[in-house]
């Protein structure tokens, strides 16, 4: 097993249109106004940006994220990661086909934790690190859900 390699899905269901969740999610600037655990995100160029995550357990994380895929007709926004994680993110965002009133999240991130201090509690700290993300998607889907109810003009 790889102990610094995660894989991590989400399917987050929303009362709204794909373009408003669409929007949300593609503003990236905005995910600290609505999710705690996303502290800053700074714009480098159109393309790209510098975020710090921080969640229940002591450490913060920094990368630059940079846009592969931006692409509202099918709902797909995809970056690249390097940083303290290297790899990708990707939502995917289209109708619930079980329930067509809602709006299904997809969320997929595959990443390599190159942070040393992380790396050195790769075994032993993987159930929190772990428990952690869970933490903090739990808290990213109420934060979207909220930011959704409120309307996509406040921040």
């Amino acid at each position: 097993m790889r102990w610094h390699y995660y894989e991590f899905h989400a399917v987050w269901r929303l009362s709204a249109t794909p373009a408003e969740v669409y929007a949300v999610l593609a503003d990236a600037e905005r995910y600290p106004s609505w999710w705690p655990q996303v502290r800053e995100v700074y714009p480098l160029d159109g393309d790209a940006g510098m975020a710090c995550f921080r969640s229940f357990l002591p450490y913060e994380l920094r990368v630059t994220a940079r846009a592969l895929r931006r692409d509202e007709a099918t709902g797909v926004l995809e970056m690249a990661m390097t940083g303290d994680l290297q790899g990708h993110v990707r939502w995917t965002i289209a109708r619930d086909t079980a329930d067509p009133r809602l709006v299904r999240a997809e969320f997929d991130q595959c990443v390599e934790v190159r942070k040393r201090s992380l790396r050195w509690f790769a075994l032993p700290g993987r159930p929190l690190f772990l428990a952690n993300h869970a933490l903090m998607m739990r808290a990213g889907l109420r934060g979207l859900r909220r930011r959704l109810a409120h309307g996509l003009d406040e921040a």
